[in-house]
This record gives C-alpha cells, sequence and structure tokens, in this order.
C-alpha cells in the first residue's frame, strides 16, 4: 500500500503543511511564536463556530471521509485529522500572514477596495439565496457575504493584508486540497455529496471550499487582530 493509499495520508499531508511554519515561527527576525498568545485564542474561537457547522454537516452528508485514508480515531463524529485541519492550516496561514506583513509593504485598504468588499458581499448572499437547494453552498456562501458586508461597515487597516495573505495562500491551498479531494490520487480524503454543491471544480476541489476557507480564514484573522489590539502591552 503507497503513501497515496495510507491510513496516514491525512496525518502526512497535515504534517508537511505544519513542520515549515512550525520550524520558521523560530526565526530570529519574524519571532512569530510571539504572537501564538494571540492565535491560540483565535483558533479556539474559529473552531467554535465552524466545527459545530462541521460535525453537522458530516451527519447530514453534505462530505463524508474516506476510512482508509484517515487513523480511524473520532470526536464527535469527526476524524481527529479533520480537527487538526482546523488547527494547521490557519496557523500555517497566519504564518504567511505575518511573513507577508514583515517583508512586504501592503497598501492601506482604499475605498474602492471596501466597496468591492460590499459588492461580492452583497453578490454572495444573493447566491445563497439562488442556490438554497445546495446546502453547502448556500450556507457558506451567506457567512460570507454577511462577513464581507460587515467588513465593508466596519473597515479594517488589516483588510488588504489579508486579502493579500489569501491571495498567496491559494497556491498551497490547491495543492493541500488538491490532495485531500482527489485531484492527485485515485482516492479522495473527503468526498462530497454532489447534491449539496454546485459541481464547479477547481482541479477536483468544490469551487465553495475556496469561500469556506476564506471564511475560516478571516474568523482567525479577525480575531487575531482583535486580541493583539486589546491585549498588546
Amino acid at each position: 500500500m503507497g503513501f497515496f493509499e495510507d491510513k496516514y495520508f491525512y496525518f502526512i499531508v497535515l504534517f508537511v503543511t505544519a513542520i515549515y511554519p512550525l520550524v520558521q515561527s523560530f526565526e530570529r527576525r519574524l519571532k512569530f511564536y510571539r504572537s501564538w498568545i494571540y492565535l491560540l485564542p483565535s483558533l479556539f474561537v474559529m473552531m467554535l463556530i465552524h466545527i459545530p457547522i462541521d460535525i453537522l454537516f458530516t451527519k447530514i452528508g453534505i462530505w463524508e471521509f474516506n476510512n482508509e485514508l484517515i487513523y480511524g480515531i473520532f470526536i464527535f463524529n469527526l476524524p481527529i485529522e479533520e480537527w487538526l485541519f482546523f488547527m494547521i492550516i490557519p496557523f500555517s496561514c497566519i504564518f504567511i500572514y505575518q511573513v507577508l506583513r514583515y517583508f512586504f509593504t501592503i497598501p492601506k485598504p482604499s475605498k474602492e477596495i471596501f466597496r468591492i468588499t460590499f459588492f461580492f458581499g452583497v453578490t454572495l448572499m444573493l447566491l445563497a439565496l439562488y442556490f438554497y437547494d445546495h446546502i453547502y453552498t448556500s450556507v457558506y456562501f451567506g457567512i460570507l457575504g454577511l462577513s464581507l458586508i460587515i467588513i465593508n461597515t466596519i473597515k479594517p487597516i488589516w483588510w488588504s493584508d489579508f486579502l493579500f495573505m489569501y491571495a498567496v495562500s491559494l497556491i498551497p491551498f490547491l495543492l493541500i486540497n488538491g490532495l485531500l479531494t482527489g485531484s492527485f490520487t485515485n482516492q479522495a480524503a473527503v468526498i462530497y455529496n454532489e447534491a449539496e454543491i454546485i459541481g464547479l471544480r477547481i482541479l477536483n476541489i468544490p469551487v465553495e471550499d475556496t469561500i469556506y476557507s476564506f471564511e475560516i480564514l478571516l474568523t482567525t484573522v479577525w480575531c487575531y487582530e482583535y486580541f493583539k489590539k486589546k491585549f498588546s502591552f
């Protein structure tokens, strides 16, 4: 049995994802480990919001996990790998967020950026209503649509930083999610119910996953910036 058909497959994908940002967290210029005090509660809040949705979606069959590619330990109907996914992926992306801030001068978000944000927020809300019979599509289009409308209202200074990070993170996203959804393998670790998605895919990744990822990362960064502002001394 090869790596791509192994019960440790999901674990290995997550390990490879985590190892570089974890080691580089102690790099003398970045000192990212000092930000963990803000990141850990941010991950907790994000998981408090999105893990129950993940559990519900698994229970009602929006997606399922391939037992041949997971170890087999479940917590509240989710494999342990899925719990780790919610920690490792945002952790790695916040690392990217901090690296980009360190090495690049990112312009502050303009009025036009916020207008575009509002436009996409309203568009996603309308699409959520249009695709009401596709649960995964409707729920996360609706959640992100509302989030973008709120972003336009509060106009956070970090919004351009987040968008830059998300654009850069799309490269590892395509690789990691591609591995988990069977884009490069004969089997997928995560199997989607075709009736609950609109069927548009990037490689073998449902387009909904890009929205799902955006919302999870947005929740994490939002909380991260809040805790930094509130508890920095």
